[in-house]
């Protein structure tokens, strides 16, 4: 049973510091972070642990930021992706996409929600935990990280590379619309390839247009998303067209490759494997020489100029309602004061398709802000929900404890 003591300490201490958690967040918001270029975000973040006192503070060879709090036998890692997309047109935002606005206690800017705005909290969280003694047993990490473009990589690099450490729980910050979320569909990334041949556009009858070619696998794939497979609580499976790129001499001229990529969702039941022979069978034997399908691979380097090449795959995950994790972190959100809300998932994909999905680390999702501002000039997140996420993030480590006996 927890002391009831242990929450008015918590809220009262984060009562306190309520101005230097939002200015914080007002802070990092201003540093632009896109396409994984988090070395000057980093450096504010790492900046606000030193002053808050962690045991350690620094870079990793990716160039994520880690903060370290305690040295305990049970670990614990508080996860934050604080590269964000970038801000499209200019002209579509009505403010600074980085000064941001407020307005009705809500935040505009690039990265509110998706995902800066876990960030203060996660890291005052810890600090308070620590000075209430909420952490002793414990090694706690604040790990910020890239994410935009390759779900997992980050962790995967914290396991298996630098610090090189397993943890064993997961906290993933992605907004939840302060729920608790528990899981999400998992992702393949796939390339086909279309190899035409080139012909001035006045004799066309002389070329293979690459482009069409692929217009009856466009519809294919169109089509097929009925038939993927469903599952109760993530949902059925997707599938999108996602981008083309064309190669031709000139715009007068019958384009000689095509190239289009495919985003596919992947729910329970269903395997890469299926879905690469899904596709595979949308291509007609007639083109097995000129058109080739294919798995995405990532391999491109950090800015620090670190590498490490994966595999676009991602599975999906979900850790059960009744796993003490789950249970730690609903029943953590009722004691700061939130209504009763069943556990959720995301739409969107997390690191968790590393922690939980391929690591098999407990992880659970908490965080302020709305999927579904994430990505678009409405980015943001309500500042009251900044402030009270720093609550859970304090006292979650404590229930896991209570839970896990």
């Amino acid at each position: 049973m927890v002391d009831s003591t242990i929450v008015s300490k918590i809220q009262s201490k984060v009562e306190e510091q309520r101005a230097e958690i939002l200015q914080f967040l007002r802070d990092i918001v201003a540093i632009p972070s896109m396409e994984s270029q988090i070395g000057p975000v980093g450096e504010r973040i790492a900046e606000e642990m030193r002053r808050l006192k962690f045991d350690e503070v620094r870079f990793d060879k990716m160039g994520n930021i880690l903060g370290r709090i305690g040295d305990g036998e049970r670990v614990i890692v508080f996860d934050s992706h604080i590269d964000t997309v970038g801000i499209g047109d200019p002209e579509s935002w009505g403010w600074d996409p980085f000064v941001g606005k407020v307005e009705d206690g809500v935040l505009f800017a690039r990265g509110a929600c998706d995902e800066k705005g876990s960030t203060p909290g996660m890291v005052y969280g810890m600090a308070i935990a620590r000075d209430l003694g909420l952490l002793d047993g414990w090694t706690a990490y604040y790990f910020g990280n890239m994410e935009e473009w390759c779900d997992g990589i980050a962790p995967n690099t914290f396991v298996e590379v630098d610090p090189g450490v397993k943890p064993d729980y997961a906290i993933i910050g992605e907004p939840t619309k302060m729920l608790v979320y528990r899981g999400h569909k998992g992702r393949v990334e796939l390339k086909i390839t279309s190899k035409g041949r080139s012909a001035h556009a006045a004799s066309n009858h002389l070329g293979v247009n690459a482009i069409y070619q692929l217009l009856p696998i466009i519809a294919g794939i169109r089509d097929l998303e009925p038939e993927l497979g469903d599952d109760e609580f993530l949902g059925h499976g997707k599938i999108t067209v996602s981008d083309m790129v064309v190669k031709t001499p000139s715009i007068n001229a019958v384009p000689d490759e095509a190239v289009i990529y495919i985003d596919r969702r992947l729910t329970f039941g269903e395997t890469k494997e299926e879905a690469y022979a899904q596709i595979q069978a949308l291509i007609p034997l007639e083109l097995s020489d000129a058109i080739a399908l294919e798995e995405l691979f990532y391999d491109e380097p950090s800015y620090t100029g670190f590498v490490f090449p994966v595999d676009k795959y991602f599975p999906a995950w979900a850790l059960d309602e009744d796993h003490y994790l789950v249970q730690a972190g609903l029943e953590t959100r009722t004691l700061i004061g939130l209504e009763d809300a069943p556990a959720d998932k995301w739409n969107f994909s997390t690191n968790g398709i590393y922690w939980a999905g391929k690591a098999g680390i407990p992880s659970i999702g908490f965080g302020p802000g709305d999927e579904e501002t994430a990505h678009t000039n409405m980015d943001s997140v309500n500042l009251d929900d900044v402030v009270k996420a720093t609550e859970f993030y304090a006292l979650i480590s404590h229930l896991i404890n209570e839970k896990s006996q």
